[in-house]
């Protein structure tokens, strides 16, 4: 018996070729294609290459189309296209437990000052550890473009996170974004080699303008922060979705888990939402809600709805009626 390691997970194996080696994992060297050590053996010659001792193999083989819908920004891929926020939970405990209902793999996490009075109180990473689950930290409260910056290269040293949500608001009442300061932000904080995904008005050209300024995705809201209310605009966030080069997901505004399901059936990448789930009366339940809602609205998009029509179109022939 030796060790190998075969797609990426070590194994003892008494196997003297890579035939005898794929037929002792019970799979058909017929069906299969092999790489070891970096160099592909052809099919025909699995029985005369043999295996050895800290071999490393790759053995793969084909699946059906469309079940890897997976997404990526800035070369990060993620199977999960539900992104949650950390904030308004009764506690940590309740915010770990939704975010695993949700399914989520990137969570929003907000910068703040550490309680220098109570060094030990619980933070965030005790509950959701920032090696399984992707940080994203935001610079939600900042008002300039300077704030902004300053929070994400705080954010940067101390958690070495490029991956960034950048949102620059205009003012308290409405937290709708302010487009001046955060184009400056997203040219210096890319220049800087940050990777922005950044909050946005639902406006097909700022959202180009982004792009073009160094977002890697760009963020538009459905209707105001915490608000509740859904995608107010269908039209532009489609719009957005149709020029972009870049993922677009739906920052803010997000209800209930038919608001999740729009999103997704305009063609957006993802969403992220914080309020809808932190402030259900069942934030657990809810959470679960919008993973399917996500996923359900993500299967209508790519199923392809059918069109409008003005007048009733019968089910059923009306030729042959009794």
């Amino acid at each position: 018996m030796f060790s190998v390691t075969v797609n990426g997970e070590s194994r003892r194996t008494s196997a003297s070729t890579i035939a005898d080696l794929v037929r002792e994992l019970e799979l058909d060297p017929a069906k299969v294609a092999v790489e070891r050590n970096g160099v592909i053996a052809p099919r025909s010659e699995l029985a005369q290459h043999p295996v050895g001792e800290g071999d490393v193999l790759e053995i793969v083989h084909f699946v059906g189309g469309g079940q890897d819908d997976s997404w990526s920004v800035a070369g990060r891929t993620f199977r999960s296209r539900l992104i949650v926020g950390t904030g308004k939970y009764k506690d940590f405990e309740q915010n770990a437990a939704a975010l695993e209902a949700s399914g989520a793999e990137i969570v929003t996490v907000a910068v703040r000052r550490v309680n220098v009075s109570d060094p030990k109180a619980p933070m965030l990473t005790d509950y959701i550890d920032p090696k399984k689950v992707t940080y994203l930290p935001n610079t939600a409260g900042c008002f300039t473009a300077d704030e902004a910056i300053r929070t994400l290269r705080l954010a940067r040293e101390a958690g070495g996170w490029d991956l960034v949500k950048l949102e620059v608001l205009g003012e308290a009442k409405t937290l709708y974004p302010d487009m001046r300061e955060t184009l400056k932000a997203t040219e210096v904080l890319a220049n800087e080699g940050f990777l922005p995904m950044v909050y946005c008005v639902d406006d097909p050209i700022a959202a180009k303008q982004l792009e073009e300024a160094g977002a890697v995705a760009v963020m538009p809201l459905g209707a105001p922060i915490g608000s509740g209310l859904g995608i107010q605009n269908q039209v532009t966030i489609r719009l957005i979705v149709e020029g972009a080069n870049v993922p677009v997901l739906v920052d803010a505004g997000v209800g209930t888990a038919s608001d999740a399901a729009v999103a997704m059936e305009l063609g957006c990448d993802g969403v992220l939402m914080n309020t809808a789930i932190a402030e259900a009366k069942d934030p657990i339940r809810m959470a679960r809600a919008m993973k399917l809602a996500v996923e359900s609205g993500r299967e209508a998009y790519l199923a392809g709805r059918m069109g409008r029509r003005k007048y009733a179109d019968p089910s059923s022939p009306l030729a042959g009626l009794i």
